[in-house]
């Protein structure tokens, strides 16, 4: 490589650094000085660095960084590259400027906090290129050092999303190859707990671009214990198996890469990718088509994108997303009411147009889909109303999606000043009919609840009690079908906003664990003054889902559910797996600052 024409460089170290700032202070003098674009990630326990340069310019920084002894070891990659033109496809990946930043993660491997995180130390064994290509040429030999002995035994673990491989991967004669279908990063370690027997036992052979997403997935699988020790990486990824076996070797198609490179192939052109409209062979993603839903970039044809400019990749297919499920917007809020007994959206085929993303990439990324569950003796749009203020500040990413329960219950009023505080008349009163009220509904009903509505208003047999919730502990079943039914005509849903007995609800369906699974996948809830019933075959061991628990401090100020209940819920939730935010208020979602912010935090890591 000339020492005047630009380059591509690549390297990541996991080392404690001691001082953040200083390192900071290096890399921005040092790129500067040296004309370097792109990123660099700096955290607590290391760095990824991915900058473009002149070739002199970059031996010159790597040469600065050899000289800091935290840096020992380290794999420097470089590539020759045309030098980044200043267009949307450079813009995207950040190689028209120089970006240092400092995160918490060098790569975000989990969308909410594990409950064992993996220790880079403990990663599988490296391999080099030319170990893994022979692996793969004998499949099945003996190799020294404990190396994969039985072709049975070994399976080939793909750590990349979905867009990476579809123009591109390893393929070996009889080696299995596992292929997660992944939209992010962030999704690998669920795929690994749900695909967890396909590798117990085996030989997990894994690459990934250049070696930094195996670090962490490898030592996620490792950690699971006995029959998970066996597990090899490609030691600086497709790149430097690349470099070696310039032919491609066991690698057919091209490599994509986070630059502005696009992809990188060997001498063998065959195109592995496919237009995803007409499925001619196509493995271009410089035009930045993406998924109408989920943003993910999607392969689209010259041809096809002459005739639209709107698409639902692979994965939102499978699940059941179409342009139809593309939500409203009304007076810029995007809160959707379903009415229970049609269980059909809201939603203006006038106004969808304007929220399908154009070819040039400027549509805003697909918003996080959250069903809201309401609580005891309320409505979808009473609850609406009174989650105005959190959907308006919300809107940007998430979309709320109100239901009534299916336990309707009864018109009653409270005696003397308790009726002051309802909306039905006080004792004596002559009552409105009950057509003119809005019907109140229940997720879970008292064990003497007769399911029939009376006609006429009627007194409650007692004064407000503070604890009936402990009470209602029947009708589960009857919303559980209900909810499932929700899930598979409206969903998917990320998520679920639970309030009250909603949140009860909610923390009902979470302890269900893997059995709801195949019907109502959640990746998060949000439990709201939520309290946990009183039914032990819920609770026989803690629920591991990510989950904010939300609700006032002071147990006097919350008339309903006391802090201590809500705290215990959050306490049924695995450590790692939740969330708390506590506020000064009473039984309410509070939406100022800084609750909001803490409330979107926590949804940001499932965008």
């Amino acid at each position: 490589m000339s020492k005047d024409e630009f380059g591509v460089l690549l390297y990541y170290k996991f080392a404690s650094i001691p001082d953040l700032n200083s390192l900071f202070s290096f890399y921005h003098s040092n790129c500067n000085s040296l004309g370097l674009l792109g990123r660099v990630r700096l955290s607590p326990n290391g760095v990824n660095v991915t900058v473009g340069g002149l070739q002199l310019a970059l031996e010159k920084h790597i040469e600065a960084v050899k000289s800091n002894s935290l840096f020992q070891g380290t794999d420097f990659k470089v590539a020759s590259s045309h030098h980044p033109l200043n267009d949307k496809v450079a813009v995207e990946c950040g190689f028209t400027s120089l970006s240092i930043r400092v995160v918490k993660e060098l790569v975000t491997f989990s969308s909410y906090p594990l409950l064992n995180p993996p220790e880079v130390s403990n990663a599988g064994r490296h391999l080099s290129a030319a170990e893994f290509h022979s692996v793969l040429q004998s499949a099945g030999q003996l190799m020294k050092n404990g190396s994969p002995t039985d072709d049975n035994q070994l399976v080939l673990l793909d750590a990349r999303n979905l867009y990476e491989t579809r123009i591109g991967k390893f393929y070996a004669p009889s080696v299995e190859t596992l292929d997660p279908g992944i939209r992010q990063y962030s999704d690998l370690p669920s795929w690994i707990d749900d695909n967890s027997e396909q590798l117990r036992g085996k030989h997990v052979l894994m690459y990934c671009t250049g070696g930094i997403r195996c670090e962490m997935a490898s030592a996620y699988i490792r950690s699971k214990g006995a029959g998970f020790e066996n597990v090899f990486q490609l030691y600086g990824g497709i790149q430097r198996y690349l470099e070696q076996f310039p032919d491609g070797g066991f690698f057919r198609g091209k490599n994509f890469v986070f630059d502005h490179r696009i992809s990188v192939g060997s001498s063998d052109t065959s195109i592995m990718g496919a237009c995803l409209i007409c499925g001619s062979s196509y493995d271009n993603y410089s035009s930045r088509c993406r998924c109408t839903h989920c943003r993910i970039l999607v392969l689209i044809c010259d041809s096809c994108q002459i005739k639209s400019d709107a698409y639902v990749c692979e994965l939102c297919l499978k699940h059941g997303m179409d342009f139809g499920s593309i939500p409203s917007v009304e007076d810029g809020e995007l809160v959707t009411v379903l009415d229970k007994n049609d269980l059909k959206t809201v939603c203006s085929d006038s106004k969808i147009s304007s929220h399908l993303p154009s070819r040039n990439g400027n549509a805003a990324p697909r918003k996080l889909r959250i069903l809201c569950l309401h609580g005891f003796r309320q409505n979808a749009s009473c609850f609406k109303g009174r989650s105005a203020s959190l959907a308006k500040k919300l809107k940007s990413i998430a979309e709320l999606v109100f239901i009534d329960a299916p336990h309707e219950l009864p018109f009653i009023y409270q005696s003397s000043t308790e009726a002051k505080n309802s909306c039905a008349p006080p004792t004596g009163q002559h009552a409105p009919p009950p057509e003119n009220c809005k019907r109140k509904y229940a997720w879970l009903v008292a064990s003497d609840f007769g399911g029939k509505v009376e006609a006429d208003w009627k007194i409650a047999n007692q004064p407000f009690d503070p604890l009936q919730y402990q009470g209602q502990t029947d009708g589960f079943d009857v919303s559980l079908a209900y909810l499932k039914k929700m899930f598979s005509e409206q969903g998917p849903f990320d998520g679920i906003l639970g309030f009250s007995q909603g949140a009860a609800m909610a923390a009902l369906l979470c302890a269900q664990g893997d059995k709801l699974k195949a019907e109502i996948d959640l990746r998060f809830v949000i439990l709201c003054s939520g309290f946990a019933l009183p039914l032990a075959d819920f609770w026989q061991k803690p629920i591991n889902c990510p989950s904010l628990h939300i609700f006032g401090s002071d147990p006097r100020k919350d008339r309903q559910i006391t802090s201590h209940t809500s705290r215990y819920l959050a306490s049924r939730f695995e450590d790692g797996c939740s969330v708390i935010i506590e506020h000064e208020f009473g039984h309410i979602i509070p939406t100022r600052s800084p609750y909001m912010d803490n409330i979107k935090d926590f949804l940001r890591r499932f965008l």
